[in-house]
């Protein structure tokens, strides 16, 4: 498991202090991938998510502009078959290692 860095502590930590609720930060978690995943197929590709300063301009969107409480779950609906996908990826990952792993141990 990969440590938070210091950047992302100090971010989290100021939006502890700002009162941020954790489901507006979950909003905008799910709504920036989401933004991001549903780009046209034909656009080039972007570089992985790296930093939790990535989320901060929509945390203010979200802060200026609130959703209905409803569009949360519209969020989690839509990003559900993103995460399937990413789990079977890793069970067939690990199924490859785990089967060249026995095989490599004969």
């Amino acid at each position: 498991m990969t440590q938070p860095s210091s950047r992302d502590c100090l971010c989290a930590y100021r939006l502890q202090q700002r009162g941020v609720p954790l489901d507006l930060i979950e909003s905008a978690f799910l709504l920036g991938s989401l933004r991001r995943l549903l780009r046209p197929p034909d656009a080039p590709p972007l570089p992985p998510i790296r930093s939790l300063a990535y989320f901060q301009p929509v945390i203010e969107e979200l802060l200026h502009t609130p959703i209905p409480d409803t569009y949360l779950e519209y969020l989690r609906f839509k990003m559900q078959p993103f995460a399937e996908k990413k789990i079977s990826r890793r069970e067939s990952l690990t199924t490859t290692v785990q089967k060249k792993t026995d095989s490599d141990d004969r």
